[in-house]
């Protein structure tokens, strides 16, 4: 029972880092209609940053990882400008080109300045505490703290600001939201910026438990896009139950599987989701436009 006890928290909080990578994805899918893959390599560099100002610059651990939230924040709005907002009326497939090229340009870039050798915060070794029948380290409960405070800016922000009202009004129609007076554009930056950012949290989260490489982009690109369509593809919400249920699967499920193929679980969920539920746990049959609600 301890074990079980402990892999579910573990679970969970995998899930919470998962879930501010793919809040990110249906926020952008609820505005655009279309999968940003290079979201992944968006929370690599957030990632990155945090390393760079905690370990290089030496500025403190929370600062610095507020530091990465905001400096990514700031480059989702250039690739939103630069790489997306001119293809915005030409087929699908021309955004999801560029965003696979968006993707390989960060990983090269990283790669290229920071180098392809495994890196860590080098935290200094964390004395795990004993709560009931669990285990839990100081980073994993910075984690959970950090993943909770997020979540519920991000509701108060979609809910009870003008702004969330005017996400949603663009995720129901660009075309009606600008007839009420809605700037599309500026709404849709604010997307790509509040998205970057939770996803740069995500990926600094995952390296201070962790580690970090280039290619962990990848990864988080796998596990949030599993998420997002387990959840319902735009559904915000859906997207962090799915986050969740896949992260308790992954943990779980190294019970009967050797870790090596943990990985593998999120690819699973990916395809049965696909296969018998492709609208999410949270989509509707028949559903032609997707809600951030």
């Amino acid at each position: 029972m301890e074990i079980f006890a402990q892999l579910l928290l573990n679970g969970l909080i995998a899930g919470g880092t998962y879930a501010l990578a793919a809040v990110g994805y249906s926020m952008v899918y609820g505005a655009l209609k279309f999968i940003n893959f290079a979201h992944g390599s968006v929370a690599m560099v957030g990632a990155y940053v945090a390393f760079v100002l905690f370990t290089l610059a030496h500025v403190p651990l929370v600062p610095a990882f507020l530091g990465s939230m905001v400096l990514v924040a700031l480059l989702g709005v250039v690739v939103e400008r630069v790489a997306y907002r001119p293809l915005r009326s030409a087929p699908k497939l021309s955004s999801l080109t560029t965003a696979i090229a968006v993707s390989f340009v960060l990983d090269a870039a990283v790669m290229i300045i920071m180098g392809a050798d495994i890196r860590s915060f080098s935290l200094t070794a964390q004395k795990s505490y004993r709560i009931g029948p669990v285990y839990i380290t100081p980073v994993q409960g910075a984690i959970v703290i950090a993943s909770l405070i997020c979540m519920v800016g991000l509701y108060l922000l979609l809910n009870r600001t003008k702004l969330g009202k005017a996400i949603r009004a663009v995720a129901d129609g660009v075309g009606l939201a600008e007839i009420s007076g809605i700037n599309s554009n500026l709404v849709i930056s604010s997307v790509f910026a509040i998205g970057s950012a939770l996803a740069a949290a995500s990926g600094a989260l995952i390296g201070m438990d962790t580690n970090l490489q280039p290619t962990m982009g990848f990864i988080i690109t796998v596990k949030a896009f599993a998420a997002v369509i387990l959840g319902g593809l735009g559904n915000v919400w859906g997207a962090v139950i799915g986050a969740f249920l896949i992260g308790v699967a992954e943990n779980l499920g190294v019970w009967f599987i050797p870790p090596v193929w943990k990985d593998s679980i999120a690819y699973s969920i990916l395809i049965l989701a696909l296969f018998f539920r492709p609208t999410g746990i949270l989509g509707k049959k028949g559903e032609t436009q997707a809600t951030v609600l």
